[in-house]
């Protein structure tokens, strides 16, 4: 009886053998893997042979049945997404901060008509122009940290800015496969469409992440305890797949469906444990795909169209180089800080394989495109390293040929939007509002979408007449009313509002027009509930006004439903970030000035030494400010605290003078904290003029000893001194930088502004 083997097995066999060695190959001579996967793909895509004589070509295997590896291709895309959600997280979107949103922005939309003139130029058609520029918008995360980790850079400042620039675009990279898909069906009425398509994909964003963070966490904490990782694992899969189904019902793509649900599971308290368990699993389709690219990467198209290859190289690495720097410029960095950031991010990678995928499967590209594509990544990828390692001096060379003015102007215009962390409550209470009216306005319309698709039908066919319209509104006014209650009334009695609305000073005006605002929003949904089922004008007044009152009277109840929901959706939302017991950090503007954390090696000197012994500060400049042993942590650690192996000390700092830091304390620098992770904090404050330090040394005001905090820095007129010693004396107008727990900063700079 013979036995034959499925092609799609040994297809399979194929990919992974081929992938395997040429990723060893990679390995050894350590570029990204990427590359060898997509020269596997090469290797037995079958173009090969067609070079070689035919008595060689015919020993050389290829792929037999490719539909059967698009499959597999597309389920590698799914994963890959899976993976970059569960790194996301939307929380810490909010915390990147306007330098990354600005930085992106502007790289996005300028690479976005750089690379559709550059197509067009060329005389390409609109839709291979349109996702030329697509691709070239957007930066590689995996090959940008593979060279900082090669470079051993992670952890400077201009680092920090590209990791939050990265993870704007992986947001911006989701919105563009909804919109290219809409543009390439919709291109007589782009504005509309594209006006709709972007209004559904928020809607579908916000109400699948409010149901996800509200139902996951209080789900998984039940059935935490009998979760081992193969359990994990198959809940962790099957929610990904699950919500690619429902994503791809609601008409978009499966990838922006794993995307979200790895972002609502990023903000569990299993969500690194979930991405540490699939990631095999990613890393296994991930390749399936990179293989699946490099079979696409016809050798010939590369000879024919080596002109454009070069053409859109050079102006993908000066573009992307120019208009990231004059991104992370405007946003307030300064010079030197733009250059390194902007040379970090001038390369193309995975997004653009993903796009290009997703024109060739829409039948809208040209067959070049994609090879075309595929060569510029691999050469950018190769030129990335070196762009950013020279970044320094690019920087020195640019900054002999300015004119004196100019230089000054640049390198001074970081330090010259400094400013001291002052609340700003309008902000604070704008930003409060928008929340709740985005959450609950979203919540409310799904509310009145289901009654008008299911709720009303349901009640129109059993009971029929005007009685079956009074039933289905009432049910729908009912759910919808704590939903309603808190669009009307949440946040309005916070202290910040408050204290807007008792300032004689403030322009009440705007508080008027957020509730406004929310008033008719309610209305709107509401009388849309009542005028489906009710056309008589007497009939919607007559509905609209019992409501009314009948909310008025269940006004208590209903704030506390809202309230239960409000409080349990926050604390599904912060769990991860609370279980760990740290707090957000807020981290100084002063120039080139931030906290990172090192892991003491083994073999450092440092071990078995006390701080006192070591002298970090006088020898590097550097200041300790917490350690981390075990589950202990150390802030403001004295003199007399020693130092062992494996203890994560984080110290503050310029990028050189944690450089050489790193050289005593570690081989390989880690990766930094995340802001949401750290407990200490960097403030300013000014001595004024009745201040207790006013003419005083800092020796005698013992900050340090009474308030553990510790001076970091004062600023001077123009002039920043940075570790002043125990003779400092203070003056008038200093700006006192101190750096501690967060309460205790809080607290010392109450003290000293008495």
């Amino acid at each position: 009886m013979s036995m034959e083997l499925s092609p799609l097995i040994m297809d399979l066999a194929l990919i992974l053998i081929a992938a395997g060695v040429m990723t060893l190959i990679f390995k050894r001579f350590k570029q990204p893997l990427v590359l060898g996967y997509i020269v596997a793909g090469l290797l037995i895509s079958g173009y090969l042979a067609g070079y070689l004589p035919e008595t060689i070509g015919q020993y050389i295997p290829s792929i037999s049945d490719s539909e059967n590896i698009s499959v597999w291709a597309d389920i590698g895309v799914i994963f890959l997404l899976f993976g970059l959600g569960l790194e996301f997280s939307f929380k810490k979107l909010m915390k990147v901060g306007g330098t990354a949103s600005i930085t992106a922005i502007t790289e996005v939309v300028s690479m976005l008509v750089v690379g559709f003139a550059i197509g067009y130029l060329m005389g390409w058609n609109y839709m291979d122009s349109l996702f030329l520029g697509s691709m070239l918008a957007l930066s590689s995360t995996t090959i940008i940290i593979k060279a900082f980790e090669d470079l051993k850079l992670r952890g400077q400042k201009f680092t920090n800015v590209v990791f939050g620039v990265l993870v704007v675009e992986d947001l911006i990279a989701i919105l563009m496969m909804v919109l290219l898909p809409a543009i390439v069906l919709a291109q007589s009425s782009l504005g509309m469409e594209l006006i709709e398509s972007v209004g559904k994909m928020v809607f579908f964003l916000v109400l699948v992440f409010i149901a996800g963070i509200y139902i996951l966490p209080t789900i998984f904490k039940y059935i935490r305890k009998y979760m081992n990782d193969e359990t994990l694992l198959i809940v962790g899969i099957g929610l990904c797949l699950g919500m690619v189904v429902l994503s791809v019902e609601a008409h978009f793509s499966s990838a922006l469906g794993a995307f979200i649900m790895g972002s609502i599971l990023a903000e569990t308290i299993d969500g690194e444990k979930i991405e540490h368990v699939t990631k095999p699993i990613k890393d296994l389709f991930g390749a399936v795909f990179f293989v699946s690219v490099g079979m696409m990467l016809n050798p010939q198209v590369l000879v024919d169209y080596a002109g454009p290859i070069i053409i859109i190289t050079v102006a993908t690495i000066l573009g992307k180089a120019f208009f990231s720097s004059f991104g992370v410029l405007i946003s307030g960095q300064n010079l030197k800080v733009s250059m390194q950031s902007g040379f970090s991010l001038a390369q193309i990678g995975e997004f653009a394989f993903i796009i290009a995928a997703l024109g060739v499967s829409l039948k809208v590209t040209s067959d070049f495109l994609y090879p075309v594509v595929i060569a510029v990544s691999v050469i950018t990828t190769f030129t990335s390293p070196y762009m950013i390692k020279y970044s320094d001096r690019a920087y020195d060379a640019f900054n002999k040929i300015l004119p004196a003015r100019a230089r000054n102007f640049l390198n001074n215009y970081g330090s010259g939007s400094k400013t001291l962390n002052k609340d700003n409550t309008w902000k604070k209470v704008l930003k409060s509002n928008i929340f709740v009216i985005v959450i609950y306005s979203v919540i409310l319309v799904a509310i009145a979408i289901l009654s008008v698709t299911y709720i009303s039908p349901f009640f129109n066919e059993k009971i029929g007449g005007w009685q079956g319209s009074l039933i289905s509104v009432v049910a729908t006014l009912v759910v919808m009313a704590p939903f309603l209650s808190a669009l009307l009334m949440s946040k309005l009695k916070t202290k910040n509002f408050q204290t807007l609305w008792n300032d004689p000073n403030f322009k009440k005006g705007y508080l008027f027009s957020l509730m406004l605002v929310r008033f008719l929003i309610a209305a709107l949904i509401v009388g849309y509930v009542i005028f489906m089922e009710f056309t008589s004008k007497a009939g919607m007044v007559a509905i609209f006004v019992i409501f009314a009152i009948a909310f008025a009277l269940w006004s208590k109840t209903l704030q506390k439903q809202y309230t239960m929901f409000e409080e349990r959706f926050l604390k599904n939302l912060n769990e991860r970030s609370e279980s760990k017991l740290k707090k957000e950090a807020d981290v100084s503007d002063l120039e080139n000035v931030h906290m990172d954390t090192f892991e003491v090696d083994p073999e450092s000197p440092a071990i078995g030494k006390t701080l006192a012994e070591l002298d970090f500060r006088r020898k590097y400049g550097v200041n300790v400010v917490s350690i981390i042993r075990g589950d202990q942590r150390y802030n403001i650690p004295g003199g007399s605290m020693r130092v062992y192996a494996w203890d994560k000390i984080i110290v503050l700092g310029t990028d050189e003078q944690m450089s050489a830091f790193r050289q005593e304390i570690e081989d390989n620098s880690i990766a930094p904290e995340k802001k949401e992770e750290e407990e200490v904090i960097l403030q300013q404050f000014v001595v004024e003029e009745d201040s207790p330090l006013l003419g005083k040394p800092l020796c005698d005001c013992a900050i340090r000893d009474k308030s553990e905090c510790l001076v970091v820095g004062v600023e001077r007129d123009e002039e920043t001194i940075m570790n002043p010693d125990g003779r400092f004396v203070f003056h008038e107008g200093d700006i006192v930088s101190v750096v501690g727990e967060k309460e205790k900063v809080k607290n010392l700079c109450c003290v000293v502004s008495e």
